[in-house]
């Protein structure tokens, strides 16, 4: 995709991949130490006698990789516009150190604001797999993008 993607390029049915995004061990314990503290984030030996058998990063970890994509690969710095959320977040599979992921987005809905027709919703599905090609989080991302004319 383009840098500058506006609201009309982004068409229903268009699935897309992005990356891959490494995981580094280092990244996933500093992540769990600040914000997530459980053994199994943050201590490998813990990790590894743990529900997990090793250390995995932390769920909130997951969904801030997966935005870097996003952010970078999908979303266009002329016209996104913000969110007003997220639906439907699952954590399917953990992440671990030397985990290549990939963004797949799939554009379920684009519509024009009816009150600011200079702008749209896009709700997009979006995937995060590992480099084995499991799914490891999954979500509807909403997302306002300004549209290159208004209706």
């Amino acid at each position: 995709m383009s840098d500058e993607r506006w609201f009309e390029d982004y068409t229903p049915g268009t699935t897309a991949e992005f990356g891959p995004l490494r995981v580094a061990e280092d990244d996933v314990v500093d992540f769990g130490r600040r914000f997530d503290p459980q053994p199994f984030h943050v201590d490998a030996e813990a990790a590894a006698a743990g529900p997990f058998g090793g250390l995995i990063a932390s769920g909130w970890h997951t969904c801030a990789l997966m935005m870097r994509l996003l952010a970078d690969e999908y979303l266009s710095p002329v016209s996104s516009l913000g969110s007003p959320g997220v639906d439907e977040l699952r954590w399917i599979a953990p992440v671990r150190p030397g985990d290549a992921l990939i963004l797949r987005t799939t554009v379920e809905e684009a519509r024009r604001s009816r009150s600011k027709p200079d702008r749209g919703l896009v709700r997009t599905r979006v995937e995060l797999l590992n480099q084995g090609g499991t799914v490891v989080l999954t979500m509807t991302a909403m997302n306002l993008i300004r549209a290159r004319a208004a209706a």
